[in-house]
Order: structure tokens, then sequence, then C-alpha cells
């Protein structure tokens, strides 16, 4: 295995520009809303090999998954061009940060409570920011400085549009704040919550959870390892080039969140088989797994999941190779029927 150890500016920027596909349109989500997230990691530990490569979708959720296994390099692919903004304020804010109380500061506007150290436990963290005001000069510096730090000292070429989203994005945390920022379609997850949510064991698995998960997810932003692409997973280019560099470095990909982005490529009628013809062209091995997500009122029709009331998203793994087989086979004609291969 040659996967970089890091990677130059160009280099990011040339693969952010030369892998992805123009952008589609979906609903807008600033967080994830998948309260079951969480309940896959143990296992995941425990079947997923350190130092390979991760490819997931959406916001946040992406940093949780990478410490808690671990890779070398992580894609994250999103059909919306926002996304991609989003993970580059992001990573200027993980650059910029002393610790997790630094990060939450700068994401949602609010000045550092004096009481907050990099000893203090992820409940702590947001217990202090509750009571903390927005501060708009502290917004407005921070917009000022996450723009320097990439245009400037990353010299990533954004334009005036991709500012104003950086901007607006910024805005959106600011205003909502940790307690009333929530994912698309739940009213009771925010991003406080999500945050100090615990797996089945109790167990806090989420990327503040503890200041080492916080540096492993930052150490990989500092060394340009975590590449937010424009793609669509039936798209004719993003899969397929992540597919080309990993084989060209010797790896394979360990693990691919796919949310619950194949019930509309099922939807759409031949992308759900051409997602499969894309993921068939990734290097794996037996232990390649894909992390798949859906709401509690879909889980209970397919007849899968866990105990009602538990939580509102049932996640599920499953090995990518067993399902790429039996869609291969003939075996898979519906999206319930990839929940039947489960790990």
């Amino acid at each position: 295995m040659d996967l970089p150890a890091t990677l130059t500016d160009q280099e990011f920027w040339r693969i952010v520009t030369e892998f992805s596909e123009p952008g589609g349109v979906f609903q807008p989500e600033f967080m994830s809303n998948e309260d079951s997230s969480q309940f896959v990691i143990p296992t995941l530990k425990q079947t997923t090999r350190p130092g390979g490569v991760y490819i997931g979708v959406g916001p946040e959720q992406n940093f949780t998954y990478i410490a808690a296994i671990r890779p070398n390099i992580a894609f994250i692919v999103d059909i919306r061009r926002d996304n991609m903004l989003e993970h580059l304020m992001y990573k200027a804010l993980f650059e910029l940060s002393g610790d997790r109380a630094d990060f939450i500061s700068h994401l949602f506007s609010r000045k550092r409570p004096a009481s907050l150290d990099s000893n203090s436990s992820v409940n702590a963290l947001f217990d202090a920011y509750k009571s903390v005001e927005p501060d708009p000069a502290l917004y407005e510096e921070t917009v000022r400085v996450v723009w320097t730090h990439l245009a400037t000292k990353h010299r990533f070429p954004l334009s005036d549009l991709d500012k104003a989203g950086i901007a607006n994005l910024m805005n959106t945390f600011r205003f909502a704040g940790p307690y009333l920022l929530r994912g698309t379609g739940d009213t009771n997850l925010t991003y406080a919550s999500s945050m100090t949510a615990t797996d089945l064991t109790g167990g806090q698995q989420s990327y503040l959870g503890s200041e080492q998960k916080f540096k492993l997810v930052q150490d990989l932003q500092k060394r340009n390892l975590i590449l937010p692409l424009v793609g669509d997973f039936a798209g004719p280019k993003t899969i397929m080039s992540i597919g080309r560099y990993v084989e060209d470095h010797s790896a394979t990909v360990d693990v691919f969140y796919v949310s619950n982005v194949e019930r509309y490529l099922w939807e759409q009628g031949d992308h759900g088989k051409q997602f499969y013809a894309n993921a068939k062209m990734l290097p794996i091995n037996t232990s390649s797994t894909f992390i798949r997500s859906v709401t509690s009122d879909i889980s209970r029709r397919l007849g899968v999941g866990l105990p009602i009331g538990v939580a509102n998203w049932r996640s599920f793994l499953s090995p990518i190779s067993d399902s790429l087989r039996a869609f291969a086979e003939g075996r898979v004609h519906s999206y319930r029927e990839m929940f039947e291969i489960v790990r």
C-alpha cells in the first residue's frame, strides 16, 4: 500500500476539481439527521483495519466514522456543491482550532467559556456553550480568517460565489447554535445532542467525543487527506476516479458510508444499476463494508432494524463484496432486498 502521507495543496485541489462532477439538486443538509450512526461503530472498529480508504456522503457524520476507523485518506462524495463548501469550511476550522473548545467557538461564532480546556468532556463542552450568545464580531472575524486560510494559505481558487456560500453556511451555524441546528426532517436531533450521544453500550463515539478523536480528524485535515468531491453515486466520473486512484496506490476501500442514497437511486431506475457498476470498480477486500441508513418508518416496512423507540433511524453494516455479488447474480431487485445482506 503506498497511499500518500500528505497531499500538497495543488494536488488536493487537482483531485477535488478533476474527480468532481457538475453539482445537482437535493435538499439542503447542514448536519446529519441520523441518530443511529454511532450504533454500528463498535462492530465497525472490530472489522476494519486502520490505514485504508474511506468514502462517505453528507456533512459532519463522516468525521465520526473517520475518527473510528482511522483511514489514511477519505473521500466525501455528495451531489450538492454546498456540501463541498461546507467541508472546506470545516477543513479551515479544524486547522485553525487549538482544541475542541476552540473549534466549537469558531463553528458557532460564540466566545469560548474560560472554564473549558482540552480535558473537558464533550458533555461539559456543550453544556458550557448552552447559554453563550452568538457574537457578530466573532462571526465576521472567523469568516474573514476562513476565507484567507483557504484562498491565501492553501491557494484554493475560490470564486466570490464560493466565498458567499461559505459565509452563508457559517451564518446558519451562528444563528441556530449547537442546540437549535438540526438535520432536515428530524425535530429531535440537534448538533449538541448528536455530539453527546452514545452507541448502544454507552460509549461516546462522535468526533468531538474526546480530544483524541478530534485530533485524529484534525491531523488528516492538516495533511489534506479528507477530500470533498461533488459527485453523483451513479455519475460517470467521481466514483470511477476514486476507484482508479485507490487502485493506482495499491490500496482498498475499507468503508463506504452510503447513508440512504441508494433509496433515491432505486427510485430513478437505472441509476441504481449504474451505482453498483461504479462500486464494482472500487478495489475492495472481504472486510470492505457499506454503512447503510434508513428512517425507522421505512425500516419497519422493510422488516429490519432495532426495536421501535431506540432511535428514529436504523444503521446497518453490509459486506460490499456480498452486496455486489448479490446484485450481479440477480438476487437483488429492490431497495428492501439490499438490507437482507448484513454483517
